[in-house]
């Protein structure tokens, strides 16, 4: 059975821009009040500011923290706002994990690079776009703020399966999110809480414009699309208020493809019958 989301509260981890920004607002479009954790320079403050004015004009009360989400001493502070926060109105229903801050380096020397991954430099991918998840989720639920009808949603995305040049350490950071989602879903399956990964298509934000070849990825895509058209973060934020909206935790543990079927036509003919059509 379906049930209103007003009144509950969020939190979105990358909620000042792309597809945060957009599930934050989406959200508060549906009553959710919002706890946003995001992690900008001086540069953006007018732009963040705005985007709480926008998030409070939905009616519904906005808390937004620019500090570093995978930071342990910054999420324990956060955690600790979140239960007094949160005592009367039945603690987190849901979590977005949507940090997309990694390194674009490829693993062996390559012409136009100044040289190759580190050790440190993929550690730390792995720990902000992967790791944090767990963190993050057994916190909340330590401080008994994930409760039956709970959902938590880490973003993925089709790199999984895919290669770049520059994106080695963000796709191993994207498999080894999936593979904790699917071991949170079922560790978390005796309390109620539903665990996915949201695999959007590709989709025009800030941090895939940092992707050296993504001018020619985004082509690609746009081609491929039976929609016509790429990938929305407005797109992902309907899906994760639709996905919400039910009690049940019996959809858990899955990567959710939200891309219009962009990856099955991929891999079939459809890019070049797209193709065909476009130059007609």
């Amino acid at each position: 059975m379906l049930k209103s989301l007003e009144g509950s509260w969020c939190v979105i981890l990358g909620a000042s821009s792309g597809i945060g920004r957009a599930v934050a607002l989406g959200l508060a479009a549906e009553g959710v009040n919002v706890f946003g954790v995001h992690f900008d320079t001086a540069s953006r403050r007018d732009e963040v500011e705005a985007l709480v004015t926008e998030i409070a004009a939905q009616g519904v009360e906005v808390r937004f923290h620019n500090a570093n989400a995978a930071s342990r001493t910054a999420r324990a502070e956060l955690v600790t706002d979140l239960r007094e926060l949160t005592a009367d109105s039945g603690g987190v229903r849901i979590l977005v994990h949507s940090l997309a801050f990694g390194t674009l380096v490829p693993f062996l020397p390559r012409a136009g690079w100044d040289k190759p991954i580190s050790p440190r430099q993929l550690e730390m991918t792995l720990d902000v776009m992967a790791h944090s998840l767990v963190y993050w989720t057994q916190d909340l639920a330590a401080a008994g703020l994930l409760r039956t009808g709970s959902k938590v949603y880490a973003m993925t995305s089709a790199g999984t399966v895919q290669a770049l040049p520059s994106y080695g350490a963000v796709s191993a950071a994207k498999v080894a999110l999936e593979a904790h989602v699917r071991q949170l879903a079922c560790e978390l399956a005796p309390q109620g809480v539903a665990v996915n990964a949201i695999r959007a298509g590709v989709t025009v934000t800030p941090a895939l414009e940092r992707i050296p070849e993504h001018d020619v990825y985004v082509a690609r895509a746009a081609q491929n699309n039976p929609h016509g058209r790429l990938t929305r973060p407005e797109d992902v934020a309907d899906a994760v208020a639709l996905l919400s909206r039910t009690e049940s935790s019996w959809i858990s543990g899955n990567t959710i493809g939200v891309d219009g079927a962009e990856l099955h036509a991929a891999a079939g003919a459809w890019g070049s019958a797209s193709l065909v059509r476009s130059e007609s």
